[in-house]
């Protein structure tokens, strides 16, 4: 079974972790900076409550067969990115916003009805369960990246 943002506690703890990164977080493996980490994602978050859409990236194979292995198979280092959410190398971002960004779309996730209707992610459809389990394992995902 997957951990949910929605398993008690899970949330505080995520926002724990947002809050520890600093402008100085170094990464432990990949490429990307701080900053382009927060803004990368962010953009699964802001999918997730419907601020941001893709076209779809991944065709024939079924749509839930995607859905499970991206929720619920492991990511490796270096695990493939959907191309809407690569964030160029030499992009940079103000750090200060897309941490309170993330914070925010983190509230944002936890104040919709679990059980309600949620957005479509570009690949499959998707429910709260789905989302929240996509959410909390990419949150850790790239806290883990920067030792948090």
């Amino acid at each position: 079974m997957a951990v949910r943002m929605h398993d008690p506690g899970m949330a505080d703890a995520l926002r724990r972790r947002v809050a520890s990164l600093t402008p100085d977080s170094r990464r432990v493996w990949g490429r990307m900076t701080i900053d382009q980490m927060l803004r990368h994602v962010n953009l699964v978050l802001a999918e997730s409550v419907g601020e941001h859409t893709a076209e779809r990236s991944i065709k024939g194979l079924p749509e839930w067969l995607i859905r499970f292995a991206i929720i619920y198979l492991p990511w490796g280092r270096g695990a493939p990115t959907r191309p809407d959410m690569r964030i160029p190398g030499s992009e940079r971002f103000d750090f200060a916003q897309e941490k309170q960004r993330c914070l925010d779309l983190i509230d944002r996730v936890m104040a919709r009805p679990y059980d309600g209707p949620w957005p479509r992610a570009a690949n499959f459809a998707m429910n709260g369960r789905h989302w929240s389990a996509l959410n909390y394992k990419h949150l850790d995902h790239h806290l883990r990246q920067f030792g948090a």
